[in-house]
C-alpha cells in the first residue's frame, strides 16, 4: 500500500506517502471534504476526458452520464455505461479517462471553488483536523495538489486507491474518520453529488451539501445546503454536530 493515499500530510504530498491511522488531534470533530465539486471544479474536464475515451474507443455516451455519474468510481461507471465489464478492461479505460483528464487540467489548469481556501484555513486556524475524502484516484489528487498548493490544508487524505467500495457506500468517509482518529458521530461531512451525500448519511454522518452540481433545491437530504463555502463557517459546522 506503499502508493496509497491514505495519509497524515505531515510533509505535504510527499513522493512517499506514509500510512498513519491514529492521528492525534487538539478538536474532538473534524471535517471531511470531497473533492471534485466542492473544493476544486475540474467537471468540465472530466466530462470531457469521458467524451474523448467514447471517441477513441467508438463507445457510446448516453445523455445524463455524466452527472448520473459523479461521485462514483470509475470502476462502477464504466460497467454502468454498459462499456466493459471484464475488470481488466474496466481498469484500462479507467486508466486512460484518467490520464485524458491529467492531460485536460495540464492544459486548461483548475479553479478552486468560492469559500474553499477560506473555510480550509479558518478550520486549520482553529485546529479542527481536515482530510479529503474522494474517489478521486492519486495520481490526479498529487497533480491537483502541485497546482494549487492545498495540500498544506489537510491533515489527512483518503482517495479512491484506498477503498474498495465507491460512493455511496460509506468506506471513504469512515476511512477519513479513522485517519484523523474521529468517531464518525463527530465528523461533518462536505458533499455535491448525490451519491456523496447517500454515503455520508450510511455511514452515520452529518452532511454538508453544496450547489455545485445539483440545485439547492435538490439537496434536501443534507442537513444543511448551501450555494458556495462561502456561506460556511467553523462554527456553523460545529454547530452542526450538537443538532438533534
Amino acid at each position: 500500500m506503499g502508493s496509497s493515499c491514505l495519509h497524515k500530510c505531515n510533509n505535504p504530498i510527499a513522493p512517499s506517502l506514509t500510512i498513519q491511522f491514529h492521528l492525534a488531534v487538539q478538536s474532538s470533530w473534524g471535517v471531511l471534504f470531497d473533492w471534485d465539486g466542492v473544493v476544486i471544479d475540474s467537471s468540465p474536464e472530466h466530462e470531457r476526458s469521458w467524451e474523448l475515451l467514447a471517441g477513441e474507443r467508438g463507445l457510446p455516451l448516453p445523455e445524463g452520464h455524466f452527472k448520473a455519474g459523479f461521485g462514483k468510481k470509475n470502476e462502477v461507471i464504466i460497467p454502468s455505461l454498459r462499456w466493459a465489464e471484464d475488470p481488466v478492461l474496466v481498469r484500462e479505460l479507467a486508466d486512460r479517462k484518467e490520464e485524458l483528464y491529467r492531460g485536460l487540467v495540464a492544459e486548461r489548469g483548475v479553479n478552486i471553488l468560492p469559500g474553499a481556501r477560506e473555510l480550509l484555513e479558518a478550520l486549520k486556524e482553529e485546529g479542527i483536523p481536515r482530510s479529503v475524502a474522494s474517489s478521486t484516484p492519486r495520481r490526479n489528487l498529487e497533480a491537483l495538489f502541485a497546482a494549487t498548493g492545498l495540500d498544506t490544508l489537510f491533515d489527512a487524505v483518503v482517495c479512491g486507491d484506498d477503498v474498495s467500495h465507491g460512493k455511496p457506500d460509506p468506506e471513504v468517509f469512515l476511512k477519513a474518520a479513522a485517519a484523523l482518529g474521529l468517531d464518525r458521530n463527530n465528523a461533518v461531512v462536505i458533499e455535491d453529488a448525490f451519491a456523496g451525500i447517500e454515503a455520508a448519511r450510511r455511514g452515520g454522518m452529518k452532511v454538508v451539501g453544496v450547489a455545485t452540481t445539483h440545485p439547492v433545491e435538490a439537496l434536501k437530504d443534507c442537513d444543511l445546503a448551501v450555494t458556495s463555502l462561502l456561506e460556511v463557517t467553523p462554527l456553523i459546522l460545529g454547530k452542526l454536530l450538537t443538532a438533534p
